[in-house]
């Protein structure tokens, strides 16, 4: 469409505040002569978004894979594209239903009145991405944005260049600069885009940055929705399928080598079966990677950094008395330095005060504890900690599964098996307390760009009413009607 750029990284910093704050609002002016964009406008923008996912498949492919130094295409294909594609077309077939005004009760006190909410564009979001999906997690919110009628600023993580500048290049060509404009840089540039006057704020990250974007943008009161992590768990209850709980949690672990915020962080597992809960982690992942670390489905860390990172927290554990079981058949103890791929290592009992019980891990380590006693002891564990991202229960007993989901409280759930809930179109997804601010996904990612505003209709008969009785002076009728409206 054009070959239009806007790099903010090479400004000084004391310049960057200003130049974001002028393109924020060159985007609001464009936005407010299009603020009732129409639902075939908005189906417009999503069929050209869905078009740049799909005409650029291949080259998304070879920029994360740059980016992660090794990964799996069939991955980026599983994980990204197509779950992205799939939720643009579900935006595309649903927003013009959802844009439309929704009829509601008023209180009977009123009737014969009329009440109705309206959905309106919010005007100007940002959106800060992250690294380990990144497509998905960039491009995911745009289209919620774009649904609701927005206009949207976006920063992709510059831990992911390649991906980063491949999506500077296809949004510019997809387009206008004020519709959306992407900025590339650091973390100087999420510092200042974060503070721009935005009608919404939008980051996909760390708990630790979740934190310092909130008071950035807390100083204008832009509101925020925060997709954070935490530590996740997969709790296994006494009557589950071993094999099968093993399996799809060992799965979900090895996707994308366990960078992925709702991916199992530890596991609980009766004392008793914890054993040989381990042995079917190591038939799984063997079964499902055969080649080890040479596999071309298994995704390398991203960087010699978050490889050492993994080597810090399981040798810090093992020295706390942990035992470590790598699960890959020719793995050696810590993995592949030069390659920074590390297969997954069940690390048993890892003390509650080491790094790897209180950070979340984002990585292949996976922390298995036993537990004794009935499933009470797996939910008073949970609930000790922050509030997750996500929670998987495995078992069979409705009784087990309703008494967790009512115990425990976390972004969202999985049951006998991992991660299914996020694609859902249908569910929110977002954490809760330390794991998040708001959800979005489906209808409730076009409510949270929305502005829901209520518009009450007001009927001849009831305003004579109230012109009567309630509005000053007050008289004897005033008086009759209070008293019946606080004993009715």
């Amino acid at each position: 469409m054009n070959a239009w750029r806007h790099d903010f990284s090479h400004l000084p910093p004391g310049d960057l505040p200003a130049a974001l704050q002028a393109q924020c609002e060159r985007m609001r002016a464009a936005w407010r002569v299009s603020a009732a964009a129409s639902a075939d406008a908005r189906r417009e923008r999503l069929t050209r978004l869905l078009e740049a996912v799909l005409d650029h498949e291949t080259e998304w492919v070879r920029a994360i894979d740059a980016d992660f130094g090794g990964r799996s295409g069939t991955e980026t294909r599983l994980l990204e594209l197509a779950p992205l594609a799939d939720e643009i077309r579900h935006l595309r077939r649903h927003v013009a239903r959802w844009m439309r005004p929704r009829p509601v009760r008023v209180n009977s006190l009123f009737w014969p009145a009329r009440a109705r909410i309206v959905p309106q564009p919010l005007g100007v979001v940002g959106i800060i991405g992250a690294w380990n999906y990144p497509v998905q997690l960039t491009l995911s919110p745009l289209a919620n944005a774009l649904a609701a009628g927005n206009h949207v600023l976006l920063k992709p993580s510059e831990l992911a260049p390649q991906t980063a500048a491949l999506l500077r290049r296809v949004l510019a060509d997809t387009f206008a600069p004020d519709v959306v404009c992407v900025v590339i840089g650091g973390a100087d540039v999420a510092a200042a885009l974060a503070a721009a006057p935005l009608d919404h704020l939008l980051f996909t990250g760390s708990t630790r940055v979740g934190r310092w974007v909130m008071q950035a943008a807390a100083e204008r009161l832009t509101p925020v929705t925060l997709e954070l992590g935490g530590k996740s768990p997969a709790v296994v209850a006494d009557d589950a399928d071993l094999d099968e709980a093993a399996d799809r949690i060992a799965s979900a672990k090895g996707w994308n080598a366990g960078q992925t915020c709702i991916a199992p962080d530890y596991c609980l597992v009766p004392r008793a079966r914890r054993d040989a809960f381990v042995a079917a982690l190591r038939a799984s992942v063997r079964r499902r990677w055969p080649r080890g670390l040479a596999d071309a489905d298994y995704t390398s860390l991203l960087s010699s950094a978050a490889w050492q990172r993994m080597q810090r927290l399981a040798q810090e554990a093992a020295a706390a008395g942990a035992t470590l079981v790598p699960l890959m058949a020719d793995e050696s103890p810590y993995g592949d330095a030069n390659a920074h791929r590390m297969g997954p290592i069940a690390v048993l009992e890892p003390p509650p005060q080491c790094a790897l019980m209180r950070e979340e891990i984002f990585g292949p380590l996976l922390p298995v504890l036993g537990y004794d006693g009935d499933i009470e002891a797996a939910i008073a564990h949970v609930n000790a900690g922050p509030r997750p991202l996500a929670l998987y229960l495995f078992s069979q007993r409705q009784t087990t599964i309703e008494r967790v989901l009512q115990a425990t409280t976390s972004g969202g759930v999985t049951v006998n098996d991992c991660m299914l809930h996020q694609p859902q179109h249908g569910l929110p997804f977002g954490g809760v307390g330390l794991s998040g601010i708001g959800a979005y996904h489906g209808r409730h990612g076009f409510e949270r760009f929305s502005h829901l505003k209520g518009v009450y209709l007001q009927h001849p008969l009831v305003g004579a009413i109230f012109d009567r009785w309630v509005r000053p002076p007050y008289g004897a009728w005033t008086q009759r009607l209070l008293r019946w409206m606080l004993r009715r």
